[in-house]
């Protein structure tokens, strides 16, 4: 798909931003959490062990981003997908915050496969 290079570059920076400001307040949380390794603590429920998996390929996701869109969004999109769907089958409940991330996952696939017009 091709847009104007303005539309362009206003949507890779929005992302960007974005991203940058979840990784920033992100981070704190997950290392916050106690042990962030999954399946380590055996108090820790398939819900938990899932979420501390797909944070980890999050976070990179966002920071890959920055210079490879369509790797970055999809190794944002398809984690948190597939936690939704788990935690659909589990716990029966999405947890709205993950829809954030999940929309820059998007974005950032977006962008690397749309065109700028000269």
């Amino acid at each position: 798909m091709v847009i104007s290079n303005k539309t362009h570059t206003i949507l890779k920076w929005t992302t960007r931003i974005f991203a940058t400001a979840v990784i920033v307040f992100g981070l704190p949380f997950y290392f916050g959490y106690g042990n962030p390794l999954p399946f380590i603590n055996p108090e820790y429920s398939i819900w938990d062990n899932v979420w501390l998996t797909v944070f980890p390929l999050v976070f990179i996701g966002l920071g890959l981003g920055w210079k490879f869109e369509k790797i970055g969004g999809l190794l944002v999109s398809i984690p948190i997908l597939i936690g939704f769907i788990i935690g659909l089958i589990v716990e029966g409940d999405l947890p709205l915050c993950m829809i954030v991330p999940f929309l820059i996952g998007i974005l950032y696939t977006i962008v690397g496969y749309t065109k700028a017009k000269s």
